[in-house]
């Protein structure tokens, strides 16, 4: 998305979606937007919000919408997860038991990429995020992110992953602990929401957190990964 404000017809296009539909969900306060000289405008990283806190909620289809439309171009969009995670990313067991120390480890994890310019500053940014919006789901599953892309911070999108080997409070509903963590670093908003539409669609699947939980290796973790990935394709 631009970094301009775009129209109620820009909108419809960005989320593929009717163009009626969208007016009437603006209109009763569903939609972040503003009326100018009479005419909707939207601000891209109000709308990238939205839309994110709007995923938790959709169907795998909807989903499968939401990465479509923004989905990075790349050769292999079918291993987009796998490919943002490499084997030197993946951190089993993540020795950590609090919140910070999940983050901090997480962020150590993905620096090994030399892809962390600012540590601190992506500290920071995946505080305020939590801080706002938890991103712990029910099954014991978290995806701590930026709120918005940090460029000036951040080099080539990546994932890194820990599962601790008990679960920890990081703000799910209902008090569930969490023991598996994604932290999603992109450094712009049509990848980072083509993965968190990805990842929605993989713990849509049976047994997803289960899979993880029986794996203890690197190696293992990201061929559980691969083969989730190979359902989604293949569905």
């Amino acid at each position: 998305m631009a970094h301009e404000s775009f129209s109620l017809n820009d909108l419809a296009k960005q989320l593929g979606r009717d163009r009626r539909e969208l007016e009437k969900l603006v209109n009763r306060g569903r939609i972040p937007g503003r009326k100018v000289n009479g005419e909707w405008q939207f601000h891209p990283t109000e709308i990238t919000h939205w839309l994110e806190q709007e995923m938790r909620g959709y169907t795998t289809s909807e989903l499968e919408r939401v990465e479509q439309i923004h989905s990075p171009t790349q050769d292999d969009s079918s291993h987009l997860i796998s490919n943002l995670m490499p084997e030197e990313l993946i951190e089993v067991p993540l020795n950590a038991r609090t919140k910070r120390s999940v983050l901090e480890s997480l962020i150590e994890v993905a620096g090994r990429t030399w892809q962390i310019w600012e540590p601190a500053t992506v500290l920071t940014a995946v505080q305020q995020r939590e801080a706002a919006y938890p991103t712990a789901f029910e099954n014991g599953v978290a995806i701590p992110h930026p709120r918005s892309p940090i460029p000036d911070a951040v080099g080539e999108p990546l994932i890194a992953y820990g599962r601790t080997l008990s679960g920890i409070p990081f703000g799910a509903p209902n008090g569930t602990l969490t023991d598996i963590f994604f932290l999603v670093i992109c450094s712009d908003a049509p990848t980072h929401l083509s993965v968190l539409a990805r990842l929605g669609r993989m713990m849509q699947l049976p047994d997803f957190a289960e899979q993880l939980r029986e794996v203890s290796t690197p190696e293992q973790t990201r061929n559980v990964i691969i083969e989730i990935e190979k359902k989604i394709a293949e569905s």
